[in-house]
């Protein structure tokens, strides 16, 4: 990796849902490309055994920080976590996904997504960002889902948060392009990690790594607001935004969750 893709992007990164799978990934591929890290989960056990095996194999920096993203005190933990230090990339990588009918669930279970994945992304960005459009340079990834381009049945409140942060992301590139901050929404489909597997115990057509997806997003820095990782998930967003209608588009969500996670109308 070239020097100046660490000076622009570095020296530090922050990865917010960084114990395992996707986040686990982009650590690994920012670790590779010479940034030290601050590493954010809720679950100690798994960031510590992560730290330790980045710090042996590429010789970087590696800040654990345990902390619930859905929590209002992450901002002022991130602070303390980061004080002193030049971030100039921030990864929101966390999610939380709750399954079934919306009605079928207690009104929490999509609170907290709302908390995770949508009050999550503002805290961290305003967080970060402030300093890096101060210093007029940086990047921003947030991850996103193909779920966010339309209405996804069984995944109502999940879906909806990734539209937000579709919004969140391409507004955020018009924003601070001009103050030299990258930014980038990477909406990902089906991805192979532990939580997926856990949940579904099957795999989606156009499943993809963990360490392909984060590749592919870092990538897509300084390339326009937007990636989709995948040539079934590009095809699959072209097919949704450009040929169908909107009922058509949400009934073939629908069709594939249900073949994922099971039949529509089954309770959660």
């Amino acid at each position: 990796m070239s020097a100046s893709w660490k000076e622009r992007y570095g020296p530090v990164a922050v990865v917010a849902g960084a114990s395992e799978g996707l986040g686990a990934a982009f650590a690994w591929a920012l670790a590779q490309r010479g940034l030290d890290l601050v590493l954010v989960a809720r679950r100690g056990e798994l960031l510590l055994a992560l730290a330790a095996d980045l710090k042996k194999a590429h010789a970087v920096s590696v800040t654990p920080l345990v902390a619930d993203l859905g929590d209002a005190s992450f901002p002022e933990k991130l602070s303390r976590a980061t004080e002193g230090l030049e971030v100039g990339l921030g990864v929101y990588n966390a999610a939380l996904s709750v399954t079934g009918p919306l009605l079928d669930r207690p009104l929490a279970d999509a609170l907290r997504v709302v908390d995770v994945n949508i009050a999550g992304p503002l805290r961290f960005v305003h967080t970060l960002a402030p300093a890096m459009r101060a210093r007029r340079r940086g990047g921003l990834l947030l991850m996103s889902s193909v779920a966010g381009f339309q209405g996804a049945p069984q995944l109502a409140a999940y879906a909806s948060s990734k539209a937000f942060n579709i919004v969140l992301g391409e507004s955020l590139w018009g924003e601070l392009h001009e103050h030299g901050v990258d930014v980038v929404v990477s909406c990902a489909g089906a991805i192979r990690t532990p939580g997926y597997a856990k949940a579904t115990g099957s795999e989606a057509p156009g499943i993809l790594d963990a360490k392909e997806v984060a590749e592919r997003s870092v990538a897509g820095l300084g390339h326009g607001p937007l990636v989709v990782p995948g040539g079934v998930n590009k095809l699959a967003v072209f097919l949704m935004r450009r040929l169908m209608s909107t009922s058509g588009a949400v009934r073939m969500m629908q069709s594939n969750i249900a073949k994922t996670v099971g039949s529509t109308d089954a309770p959660p």
